[in-house]
């Protein structure tokens, strides 16, 4: 459900709590403007895997950020097939970013100009092997060798 796009009327109906999120977001809305937007879009179509940050991969400055570069390390992709962009330099972006994803935090990946989502989601879809199948079928991470069976030894 998109909270930026629903009514007066359907916050009403909403508990107490979504209804404080959807405020905050109707209230992003007037943050991002239309070069900003156009800007934003370039970057997610222009490159295969964008990352919105606080601070750069190699200097992360919250645990989030940090949390999500480790796992693209993990995952092998290498660190020139990431564009990041540190939302700490750009207030316009930091708040508008927000808006533009319908999603409240940072970090923010993109991939082929898709919003994956934040730490929790690369986290989740990271344990599940998920996300490892996105990034080979992408072409963004190498698949890894399979295990080679341990030959039998005789006595």
């Amino acid at each position: 459900m998109s909270f930026a796009r629903l009514g007066l009327r359907t916050l009403r109906s909403l508990p107490s709590a979504q209804v404080s999120r959807s405020s905050n977001i109707l209230n992003q809305r007037r943050f991002l403007s239309d070069e900003a937007r156009k800007l934003i879009d370039n970057a997610v179509q222009s490159n295969p895997l964008v990352l919105f940050m606080k601070g750069t991969p190699e200097a992360p400055q919250c645990g989030f950020s940090r949390a999500v570069c480790q796992i693209l390390d993990v995952q092998g992709v290498p660190r020139e097939n990431i564009k990041a962009y540190n939302c700490l330099e750009d207030q316009e972006l930091r708040e508008g970013i927000k808006e533009y994803s319908e999603w409240p935090t940072i970090p923010q990946v993109y991939i082929k100009g898709e919003f994956v989502g934040g730490c929790d989601i690369l986290l989740s879809m990271h344990q599940s092997g998920e996300l490892e199948t996105l990034l080979i079928k992408e072409g963004l991470a190498p698949e890894l060798p399979a295990d080679e069976p341990v030959a039998e030894t005789k006595a």
